[in-house]
């Protein structure tokens, strides 16, 4: 879920830092680990980072206005027919006849999936409260591998969603990621999107276990979804 990438860090504990087709990025971002960064888990220290983090996007984001509903955009222009035609037309396959008063969009992940090549796919059922119960999934050392996603959008236009992942081993941060996925606007089929590909790290180094968190946020930092879980790297995929 760009889960971890790269080589093995050396440190007191060893640690490593995972319808419709829209593009993919290559948001791995190195999180350079100092020895007093170590946190239980996702503590106090990986809190205030992200909320430096969140302040600094805060004050880059382009102010656009109050959100208005995707009828009241419509009705703005319903004079003017070559406007109009341009706007639905922009808004691809939503249903216009049945465009509610809502000014808030509505993002549901509908389903993630590991993809490695050459064996079957990890198909990751997505949990109601955002926590899987036990592990979630063993990665096979030295595997390249990708994380697809559909999600499906409805009520207005999502602005700026993004995927967001950390990763720690042994309480330590290891791995830190955000990818850009783009702005879309309501439809009757879900969107699909696959993440670049990674490489997990190999050796007695990175086998064990890990904790994580993922979410997906738009521009407001409206969290859609958020999942905290446990997974392993280890010599060879889990038997089925």
């Amino acid at each position: 879920m760009s889960l971890v990438s790269g080589s093995v860090p050396v440190s007191e504990e060893m640690g490593v830092e995972e319808t419709k087709e829209v593009g993919e990025n290559s948001g791995t971002a190195a999180v350079e680990v100092k020895a007093d960064e170590r946190v239980d888990g996702g503590g106090e220290n990986d809190t205030d980072d992200e909320a430096r983090e969140e302040e600094d996007e805060e004050g880059s984001k382009l102010q656009l206005g109050p959100r208005i509903s995707l009828k009241q955009h419509l009705e703005k222009d319903k004079d003017d027919e070559s406007l109009r035609r341009w706007k639905e037309k922009l808004l691809g396959s939503v249903d216009f006849d049945h465009i509610g008063e809502s000014f808030e969009p509505e993002v549901k992940i509908l389903s993630l999936a590991i993809i490695s090549p050459g064996r079957p796919n990890i198909i990751l059922p997505v949990p109601e409260n955002g926590n899987p119960n036990g592990l979630w999934f063993t990665l096979k050392e030295g595997s390249s591998y990708r994380l697809k996603f559909t999600f499906k959008v409805s009520n207005n236009i999502v602005s700026g969603l993004k995927y967001v992942n950390t990763v720690w081993k042994s309480g330590l941060k290891v791995d830190s990621t955000k990818e850009m996925l783009g702005t879309f606007s309501p439809e009757l089929e879900p969107y699909t999107h696959m993440m670049h590909e990674e490489t997990t790290p190999s050796g007695i180094l990175a086998r064990g276990s890990y904790s994580a968190r993922s979410k997906f946020l738009d521009d407001d930092d409206k969290c859609y979804l958020e999942i905290n879980y446990t997974f392993a790297i280890q010599k060879d995929w889990a038997s089925s």
